[in-house]
């Protein structure tokens, strides 16, 4: 069977910010109206080892109608929400939490010095899920599969299922494929020089975040900037050629939603009523509150 190249169309840079109570990060998809992949809003890299770019953290915040997945990658911080869940995210870690109809939760550091390295992925819910019971996965560095690579190196699949070398791997969550948007979340680390090649369904969006080394994408091996999202075209395989420093990146694929967004802060919903209705509810004290029977 051919299979089609997928190659890069362009190039979302990631541009300082801050976040939270004043943590400083740098933020791709997000960074403007404009500037997401269909089901992807937002993608947020945190690194520093100035403990005064991140001591301040994540206070006490409300978010309704998508999924956040942090991965950390260096630090220690605590989560904690309006459900009693309290959980650790420490090196290699990952947090899940579907927000739905509604959570309140906080991300503070565990640490007073060192570095603190990360991302924060926001992924859009469809609008028959925007406002189901909020859930929380807290996924320990040990439970994430990790698989080699043909060439020496090393894959971490945090979601959704992967071909490596003929074999069929599925990730930490969203192994057997049954969600809306279907999500494929991989951490990929390949040696200088190697070839890294995998399926993944035509028509899903995808993209990968280089954030060490460098690395070059398709058949026509297009370089993509470091700290910067590389969008890529349609086609069902993708192929990432490591430099010489090599290559450490996200890659990320999922179905498209194709449904209206209309976003206010922590609020991702189809329609400004809807947007209007989440505020009113947190204002009001029933952010929170289970759905009506």
């Amino acid at each position: 069977m051919t299979r089609t190249t997928r190659e890069l169309q362009g190039v979302i840079p990631s541009v300082p910010a801050s976040d939270g109570a004043g943590v400083k990060l740098r933020r791709s998809l997000g960074s403007s109206q404009g500037a997401r992949l269909d089901p992807f809003l937002m993608l947020d890299e945190f690194f520093s080892d100035n403990p005064d770019d991140y001591l301040a953290g994540f206070p006490a915040h409300p978010h309704r109608g998508f999924e956040t997945v942090t991965y950390m990658l260096d630090g220690h911080m605590e989560h904690q929400d309006h459900m009693g869940n309290r959980g650790n995210l420490e090196p290699g870690a990952v947090q899940w939490m579907t927000a739905g109809r509604g959570i309140i939760h906080s991300e503070m550091p565990r640490q007073t010095e060192g570095r603190m390295r990360g991302f924060q992925l926001w992924l859009n819910l469809p609008a028959r899920e925007k406002m189901k019971a909020a859930d929380y996965r807290d996924i320990a560095a040990t439970d994430i599969p990790e698989t080699t690579t043909p060439g020496g190196g090393l894959l971490r699949l945090i979601a959704g299922r992967l071909t490596v070398d003929g074999r069929q791997l599925g990730g930490a969550v969203n192994a057997s494929g049954e969600w809306a948007t279907d999500p494929l979340y991989v951490d990929v680390r390949l040696p200088a020089g190697e070839v890294f090649e995998t399926a993944v369904p035509a028509g899903h969006n995808a993209l990968v975040y280089l954030y060490e080394g460098d690395a070059r994408l398709g058949a026509q091996e297009q370089e993509v900037p470091r700290r910067a999202v590389g969008l890529l075209g349609d086609g069902d395989l993708i192929r990432i050629a490591a430099g010489a420093q090599g290559a450490r990146l996200l890659l990320l694929a999922a179905r498209p939603l194709n449904e209206p967004v209309v976003q206010y802060g922590p609020f991702v919903m189809n329609t400004r009523e809807e947007i209007e209705q989440a505020m009113a509810d947190y204002r009001d004290g029933r952010l929170t509150e289970p759905a009506p029977v």
